[in-house]
């Protein structure tokens, strides 16, 4: 499993927020330029996280984005999912994995499934607010 450019920047621009926001809209001109992100990616990145309903959007002058709720309540796990999918580091562990047809008999099924567990937990225990 890889984490790709789309799950760091959604963690690193949402811990961003957090933390210039004040609760305020932040324009994605000054998000962009903060983190080093180009601006259509960052607008695809954030389209998502919209769309899952963790950040607000609003346009015009004072427009940007903004959290939809307090960092700590935010978990790196939820965050991931939204940006890469599934988390499992095998197609076979995930929630509707694709079981192959040793799956009955498979004697490393068991590592894999427990590895996702591990993984799952983990990044659900990490809140936005504590990074």
């Amino acid at each position: 499993m890889t984490i790709t450019t789309r799950g760091r920047y959604a963690l690193r621009v949402l811990h961003d927020i957090a933390q210039t926001s004040g609760g305020e809209f932040v324009s994605l001109k000054d998000i962009c330029e903060r983190n080093d992100i180009s601006r259509k990616y960052l607008e695809n990145i954030m389209n998502s996280l919209c769309k899952a309903g963790l950040v607000e959007s609003s346009k015009g002058k004072s427009g940007g984005y903004r959290l939809t709720k307090p960092a700590e309540d935010y978990s790196v796990g939820e965050i991931l999912r939204v940006t890469e999918g599934d988390l499992a580091p095998v197609s076979c562990a995930g929630e509707g994995g694709f079981p192959c047809e040793h799956a009955m008999d498979c004697p490393t099924l068991p590592v894999w499934e427990k590895l996702t567990v591990l993984i799952n937990d983990y990044l659900d225990s990490v809140s936005l607010a504590d990074l």
